[in-house]
């Protein structure tokens, strides 16, 4: 994988959308058949059976048949997009050892060949030691190969100015900004309605989704620019589902409700009864089986070639 030295991102958010517009902007959709089946999200990749937010996560989750995974996009010191949750890097590898006077070891303190020395696997289990920290090319390229399909979600946005541009460049360069992948394969959100609003007024042709759990009487705000509403699943109840699901979001569709992080099969099925349209989930397949055991429709794993 090439490695590029990214420079500083400066530039008004709005004016300049006609750089990443194609001529023909095709709005984000799904096939009206879509619309009963509740989707497994394998949330930061399979990431109860591999470490989170890893290549190997993504591996894991394409083993089980999982067609869609959850990642969080952070930058670094020198302006590289990486693949990290948390926004210190001392949880998930062995930053404290490698780098012993850094703390608190924040990702924004850190070079990209400085993250590239540590450790991220071995914290999880010893068969992962040496798993690196991906970049986001890196990511994006696994999960391609994978023919996967990506929710994209911008972490801490207001640590990383400009970051919603930076990251659709890459999409970008890495092809995932046309029609295809826009319509089908593609997702971006954040806990930040600015960040999602920024990503919606750069991209209008792209599906983006809130996540949190806001009033009802705020949704006609987000509905400016979000197509999701994707809570924690211990916020939400029946009423709130369909009540969110009877607003129409920015691509003139129901909003959709991703709600999150459902570990076990009964959970599961509790909250597909509620009428969500996705489970994001540490255990992808537990989800998968005990929604198909319920008889659910499940959508099944990608056959399209890249």
């Amino acid at each position: 994988m090439r490695i590029r030295p990214t420079a500083a991102l400066t530039g008004a958010l709005i004016g300049m959308s006609t750089l990443f517009l194609s001529p023909a902007v095709a709005q984000a959709d799904q096939p009206d058949d879509q619309a009963q089946q509740t989707v497994t999200i394998a949330h930061r990749g399979a990431s109860a059976y591999a470490p989170e937010n890893t290549l190997a996560a993504v591996d894991a989750a394409d083993d089980l048949g999982i067609t869609w995974v959850e990642n969080d996009v952070q930058r670094t010191k020198d302006g590289e997009l990486i693949v990290m949750h948390d926004t210190t890097l001392n949880r998930t590898t062995d930053a404290e050892e490698v780098f012993p006077d850094r703390a608190p070891w924040k990702v924004s303190d850190f070079t990209i060949d400085e993250i590239r020395q540590l450790d991220a696997g071995s914290w999880f289990s010893t068969e992962f030691a040496g798993e690196g920290v991906p970049t986001l090319e890196e990511y994006l390229d696994r999960v391609e190969h994978n023919h996967q399909k990506l929710l994209l979600e911008l972490k801490a946005p207001e640590l990383y100015p400009d970051i919603e541009r930076q990251t659709l460049r890459e999409l970008r360069r890495e092809g995932w900004l046309d029609r295809r992948h826009v319509k089908h394969k593609l997702i971006v959100q954040s806990f930040s309605g600015e960040a999602v609003k920024r990503v919606h007024d750069l991209r209008p042709d792209i599906k983006t989704g809130f996540l949190g759990t806001p009033a009802l009487g705020d949704l006609a705000t987000y509905a400016e620019f979000a197509d999701q509403i994707n809570p924690s699943y211990k916020t939400i109840d029946a009423d709130y589902v369909a009540a969110v699901q009877d607003v129409e979001g920015a691509h003139g569709r129901p909003f959709e409700v991703y709600a999150w992080t459902v570990n076990d099969g009964p959970t599961a099925v509790d909250i597909a009864g509620m009428g969500v349209n996705g489970i994001i989930t540490n255990k992808p397949d537990v989800v998968r089986d005990a929604l198909e055991d319920a008889g659910y429709e499940v959508p099944a794993a990608p056959a399209e070639a890249s």
